[in-house]
């Protein structure tokens, strides 16, 4: 698409952009079946993919999926015609608009869109795994990883899953060699690594912030997650729920020249967060109110860390409310249906996997200083919206 074309889009618009459904296949694991995604599509990429898990949001990052990866798999699309469907990749509008659209501090410091936001929804809970840090990433040229989770019951009503409770670290008795054991045994036996660590129960509409560098195993829960640019991960629970995880998925993240080295392997974990007795204290989050009114609220639900942030916002039935932010962000409708500025809006209730939907959007620093107005066309039900930002909000709470 040319340079002309694309600014005519953002400009019709008026600084919003609307995205299309990017899905992304799993190897490991099993679909949770409630990303709206219909039932004969899971497997739409083919069996050998594996399942369809996860719908990423506002992305420029390609997925690590293994040989079989498509170029663009991962990265999100722009609806640049609705009539015939025409799409054109999000990070084509990122680099041609640059500050115009994810304004002049992230393009000063970045150069790019450095986050996304992704729904993931697996069956069972996830290995005991981490992501590495900004610096361990760097030595594969990747970048880091931290994460924060959000548990939307819009997506969780029916159905929480075979294990609806994660694994954050490990206890704080839990010893160096104890891990290390179970790192030397990963193909050898049943390490039962999560026996070293400590789970919590998942309440829908609270969150967590994961640190890059420490090991954590998901619950089986929907779970929203803004996210660093980056999908790198070291798996270091060798079994999962009877399903074993084969042996590069340990050594995936490390250089060759690491491939084979126990100790430097161990040191991607971040000891000191791991087992820091004031886990929960320190990095649970539950929601904190930025505004409130007869038209709308609006939480606070990721915050208070260096990187990624994340609020919901629920329009009452019948209402109209200008939501007003100080940077850009992605928007996921997530319940409801009216209008989001210039466009249609509405949460999907049974999606095919080609099908484009009226519930993805990201707007533009500029458009979310001047205000979305948003209309809920509903007398009965809210209309919710997620919204995840970068690190450049001033508004986001620095304290839990």
């Amino acid at each position: 698409m040319s340079k002309e074309m694309i600014r005519k889009v953002f400009e019709d618009g008026e600084g919003v952009l609307q995205l299309t459904p990017t899905w992304v296949p799993r190897g490991f694991n099993e679909p949770g079946r409630r990303l709206r995604l219909h039932p004969d599509d899971y497997y739409a990429l083919g069996m050998d993919r594996g399942g369809i898990c996860e719908r990423w949001l506002g992305s420029l990052a390609k997925a690590l999926n293994g040989p079989k990866t498509g170029e663009t798999e991962g990265m999100s699309y722009v609806l640049t015609d609705k009539a015939s469907k025409a799409t054109e990749l999000f990070k084509d509008f990122v680099d041609e608009l640059g500050a115009d659209l994810i304004g002049g501090s992230l393009m000063d410091k970045y150069g790019t869109w450095p986050t996304f936001a992704k729904l993931y929804d697996y069956d069972k809970p996830l290995f005991h795994h981490l992501h590495l840090t900004e610096e361990k990433a760097n030595k594969i040229g990747m970048h880091g990883k931290p994460e924060a989770y959000y548990f939307p019951p819009q997506y969780n009503c029916s159905y929480l899953g075979r294990f609806p409770l994660t694994y954050f670290g490990f206890d704080p008795s839990t010893t160096k060699e104890e891990v290390m054991e179970c790192l030397k045994n990963y193909d050898v036996k049943d390490t039962r690594i999560t026996e070293l660590s400590r789970a919590y129960r998942i309440q829908l509409g609270t969150g967590w912030y994961t640190p890059a560098g420490v090991i954590h195993a998901p619950a089986s829960l929907v779970t929203y997650e803004p996210q660093w640019n980056s999908d790198v991960n070291t798996i270091m629970e060798n079994v999962t729920m009877g399903e074993v995880n084969p042996h590069n998925l340990l050594t995936d993240c490390a250089p060759e020249e690491e491939k084979d080295d126990l100790d430097a392997i161990f040191a991607q974990i971040d000891w000191e967060e791991s087992t820091r007795p004031d886990y929960k204290e320190t990095y649970f989050r539950a929601p904190k109110i930025r505004q409130e009114s007869d038209e709308a609220v609006e939480k606070w639900v990721a915050y208070a860390n260096e990187w990624v942030a994340a609020k919901e916002v629920t329009v009452l039935p019948g209402q109209s409310y200008v939501l007003k932010d100080a940077a850009c962000y992605c928007a996921l409708v997530s319940q409801g249906h009216g209008t989001f500025g210039k466009f249609e809006c509405q949460a999907p209730e049974l999606v095919r996997y080609e099908d484009l939907t009226a519930d993805e959007f990201f707007v533009s620093e500029s458009a979310a200083k001047k205000g979305i107005k948003i209309t809920n066309g509903s007398s009965y039900e809210p209309l919710v919206i997620l919204q995840n930002f970068a690190n450049n909000n001033p508004e986001v709470p620095e304290t839990v």
